[in-house]
């Protein structure tokens, strides 16, 4: 969530910031005006309980003096049941609103006001109509839908032979680079977590209509490991030395996609259920920014082991998450389509997570307490990956070349 103090210091730059991002000025006038109520009455009840000291006598009291204060304490308790009901109007209108961009996030209404930071890699040239990465995976017999639907639904799919063993290579090489080359300790996660952890990450109360619930629980199923990476340290108090900390995780994760139609209806690019590998960084707030540019470059190495031309493309306003105060997304390239689609979103949210799950850390000088700054990104998406490897790397009798920096985790050149 947003600092309060941000509103109640700078409402109307508050205002103007998240116009950019779409947020109704009605919603915001809301939670300013409920803000004002919960702290009037705040005050009021901090007079009422001064002026029940000032009337509490330091020997007997009189029967005046009893029924006085006796009136006075049945006022506070009715104040104190206003204050509760106010405090939970308030809290109800922040959850509503998203994070505050940074103040160099390009200003844009959508994903077309975004800006193109840089390209990387040669496009391939073919000398056969290129094929998609559905096609090129059912004539392989690497994976299959049709076997999907029947044991669960539509998007969802079963990988066979080689197609299993590129995806395991898949999510192995990616660990192996994040934990030896770069900075990352490997955890393994729960696919299950409960309302509370997707509340601390800004997944719900606005987003349960994406997500998969379990019937009869507060039990949800991820739909994506930064719940449960961010989630490590929910309520916890971290030396300030221990800062950055850098954790990995490799899981399935579930979405609904109710919006997504078209070409995203066919393939891998949009399922249910996929593998990805995860990326979080915990941070000092001076240093967020630094961090997020390192987690970026982490995501970006992962691609140019694969040799996969990509882009990084920074997001407007418009297009942010609703907990992220800035994005850059990596695009790889899909020669079927003719254009880049994003494999990894990294995100610097500051103190907004870390608000919402109690991450704080406590200063070496000094000893004060303040909310860390929390940054993730996909390091990658495993099914895109593979969809991109597939595409990229296809030759004109519709086999699949294996990338050289995957090939120690392969018993084959040849897809």
């Amino acid at each position: 969530m947003i600092d309060p103090k941000l509103f109640r210091e700078k409402p109307e730059y508050v205002k103007s910031v998240l116009a950019t991002r779409g947020v109704s000025l009605s919603l915001i006038d809301d939670y300013l005006n409920a803000d004002q109520q919960w702290r009037s009455e705040l005050s009021l009840i901090d007079s009422l309980k001064m002026k029940r000291n000032q009337l509490t006598p330091k020997g007997k009291p009189t029967p005046e003096q009893l029924a006085s204060l006796k009136d006075l304490s049945n006022q506070i308790k009715q104040e104190h049941d206003t204050v509760e009901s106010l405090e939970r109007n308030v809290r109800q209108l922040a959850q509503q609103l998203p994070n505050i961009p940074l103040q160099d996030v390009p200003v844009g209404a959508s994903e077309e006001d975004n800006s193109i930071l840089k390209i990387v890699g040669d496009i391939p040239s073919f000398s056969f109509k290129p094929k998609s990465h559905d096609e090129l995976g059912i004539s392989r017999g690497i994976f299959d839908f049709e076997q999907a639907t029947k044991i669960t639904g539509a998007r969802f799919m079963v990988g066979h032979q080689k197609g299993a063993q590129l995806e395991r290579a898949l999510i192995n090489f990616m660990l192996d680079i994040h934990t030896s080359n770069h900075d990352y300790q490997e955890v393994q996660v729960p696919v299950i977590i409960n309302s509370n952890s997707l509340f601390g990450t800004g997944q719900l109360p606005k987003f349960d209509s994406d997500l998969f619930k379990l019937d009869q629980s507060d039990y949800w199923l991820s739909p994506t490991a930064e719940v449960q990476l961010t989630n490590l340290f929910k309520n916890q108090v971290i030396q300030e030395d221990q800062l950055p900390i850098a954790v990995t995780a490799a899981t399935a994760c579930f979405r609904k996609e109710a919006g997504s139609y078209g070409k995203d209806v066919k393939g891998i690019i949009r399922q249910h259920q996929f593998n990805k590998v995860e990326l979080v960084r915990i941070s000092h707030p001076e240093d967020s920014h630094n961090q997020l540019n390192q987690l970026l470059s982490h995501a970006e190495k992962i691609l140019q082991m694969l040799n996969l031309p990509y882009r990084v493309v920074e997001l407007c306003t418009g297009d942010l998450g609703f907990s992220s105060a800035k994005t850059f997304d990596l695009e790889v390239w899909f020669p079927s389509q003719n254009s880049y689609r994003e494999i990894s979103s990294c995100s610097n949210f500051l103190d907004f997570q870390s608000r919402r799950a109690m991450i704080r850390y406590k200063q070496k000088k000094g000893g004060n307490v303040n909310y860390v700054h929390t940054i993730n990104g996909s390091g990658l998406a495993v099914g895109r990956t593979f969809a991109a490897i597939l595409e990229n790397y296809q030759q004109a009798d519709g086999s699949i070349v294996v990338p050289e920096s995957l090939k120690p985790y392969l018993r084959f050149d040849l897809l």
